[in-house]
């Protein structure tokens, strides 16, 4: 497989971190595989080793993960870097997406909308993004995110379109 999931600075145990085969990912139902991934069953994806977040709820069109930004994301400006935000938004929006589709089916994002509401810094703690589908047809998936802190105050929030098509397209 691959690296290990450096969940630590979010209080979690280490998990393996590595790519699954694309027909292996399309096997199965988008709900089915990102629970396989929940479960420790399945490696988080390699990007979990350089922005640590973990799925902590996954339903049909709907996915939480949790995260916990810290100094390393920092900008010139000594805040977390809003590329922080935006790809956490990503991943979430996404996942739903990804949640509502039958095996034999895959996506990939068209447009990424994301509103930066409140400055993070390693002091936030930690942040959860949920991600919740708007609409998902044959061809057009658009979903919707939120990002906040453990207070619940809002800190970014986003919109996303994605394009769906036959796996191996």
């Amino acid at each position: 497989m691959g690296e290990i999931y450096k969940a630590i600075d979010i209080g979690l145990p280490p998990r393996e971190t590595g790519t699954v085969p694309p027909a292996e990912v399309v096997s199965l139902s988008g709900l089915d595989f990102l629970r396989s991934i929940g479960d420790g069953e399945r490696p988080m994806p390699p990007m979990a080793g350089i922005i640590p977040v973990r799925p902590v709820e996954v339903e049909f069109g709907r996915i939480v993960f949790e995260g916990h930004p810290d100094a390393s994301f920092y900008n010139t400006l000594g805040t977390v870097h809003g590329g922080y935000a935006a790809t956490l938004l990503d991943t979430a929006m996404g996942c739903a997406v990804h949640s509502t589709l039958p095996a034999g089916r895959s996506y990939t994002t068209l447009e990424l909308k994301t509103n930066f509401v409140r400055a993070m810094t390693e002091t936030t703690g930690k942040v959860t993004v949920e991600g919740r589908i708007i609409h998902s047809g044959g061809r057009v998936a658009t979903a919707e995110g939120f990002l906040r802190d453990a207070e619940g105050r809002l800190l970014a929030h986003g919109t996303t379109t994605c394009m769906v098509f036959a796996a191996g397209r």
